[in-house]
């Protein structure tokens, strides 16, 4: 940290004179007082660090544990509600939760957990950005002996968790597609928005092109593109499948964010495929009613998140685990929805 105060210092004061040089003190001395804004701000970031270190290692200290979360996307409402059952049970133990989010960056993830590596976190609550991408820091982390507990995608190697728990995502996929073809016998185009890095909404994609293959209603997949399970890239991908396509009878996202970009997209576009997303989550479980929002495979982040935490605390306490604990999966559209809410996640 002194080296990267002394670094800005120096680019301050090397600023500030090739400003003088130039024959103008005043722009001198609003780059000095950048400089020193940005010092400042360098001061105030690595404080933070330095306390919430500090905090960690005084959790510790003090007897209790300090675990560690990693998810591909922390702004996602569905990991938002999963963290929270983690860190609920993590604390009414006593224990420490450090969550990074990686922003679905999976070079971004290795070196958080890197970081988590290094602030000492004992157990690791992992869901990866990428499949293998994730690899090198579970490497990092088995040779720091480091338990894993993996949660809602699985990563490359599972050998490296000592338990998983998950929602079937095939079949939550496979419940949207099984419904489509019930209520289109006739069959059309369709779109696809998945993400192929993401070994859940790949699950998911295959469980829903499978069911509607085995329907034997013919249809036809006219635009299949990678949404990064986005809302705004789905959106935007979305408008220029639709542009090509504005006859497409159906849109499968392979996440509810996805699945809300693109009604955003055929909303503004004046079309009304029928449209189907997997999570169950509030936002689109709200639209499933009058709109061509038509159904969600539901799952629970909450009852995933304290599965997993609870699981993590049995095997702390020397009971044997299961290695993968599937968590249920089902349709939820307009005729079922009032029996789970959507206030909240299920």
């Amino acid at each position: 940290m002194k080296r990267k105060i002394l670094s800005a210092l120096l680019c301050a004061s090397m600023v500030a004179a090739m400003v003088v040089g130039c024959g103008s003190s005043n722009t001198a001395d609003t780059a000095a007082d950048t400089a020193a804004e940005d010092t400042a701000d360098t001061e105030d970031a690595a404080a933070a660090d330095t306390e919430e270190a500090a905090d960690d290692t005084a959790a510790a200290s003090e007897g209790g544990r300090v675990f560690g979360y990693t998810c591909m996307d922390g702004t996602n409402p569905f990991f938002v509600a999963l963290e929270g059952a983690i860190r609920e049970v993590v604390e009414s133990n006593g224990d420490t939760l450090i969550s990074m989010d990686p922003a679905n960056d999976s070079n971004t993830q290795v070196n958080q957990i890197e970081d988590m590596i290094s602030r000492g976190v004992q157990i690791m609550f992992v869901n990866p950005v990428d499949a293998d991408g994730i690899i090198p820091a579970l490497d990092m982390l088995q040779q720091a002996e480091i338990p894993m507990f993996g949660f809602d995608t699985e990563v490359g190697d599972m050998s490296y968790l000592v338990s998983y728990a998950g929602s079937d995502n095939y079949n939550a996929g496979y419940v949207c597609g099984e419904d489509l073809a019930k209520k289109i016998p006739e069959g059309g185009d369709i779109l696809v928005l998945d993400s192929p890095t993401m070994q859940s909404v790949t699950d998911r994609t295959n469980g829903f092109l499978d069911a509607i293959e085995e329907s034997g209603v013919t249809f036809n997949v006219v635009g299949q593109q990678d949404a990064q399970g986005n809302q705004q890239v789905a959106n935007e991908k979305a408008t220029d499948l639709l542009t090509a396509h504005p006859d497409v009878v159906a849109i499968f996202g392979g996440n509810d964010p996805t699945a809300l970009g693109a009604y955003t997209a055929a909303d503004a576009a004046g079309l009304s495929p029928m449209i189907y997303g997997v999570d169950g989550s509030p936002d689109v479980k709200a639209l499933l009613k009058d709109t061509m929002m038509e159904g969600t495979g539901a799952q629970s982040p909450i009852t995933i998140g304290k599965t997993i935490a609870e699981t993590a605390y049995a095997w702390l306490g020397g009971e044997e685990v299961e290695e993968y604990i599937p968590i249920e999966t089902f349709l939820v559209t307009a005729d079922n929805v009032d029996d789970y809410g959507t206030d909240g996640w299920q």
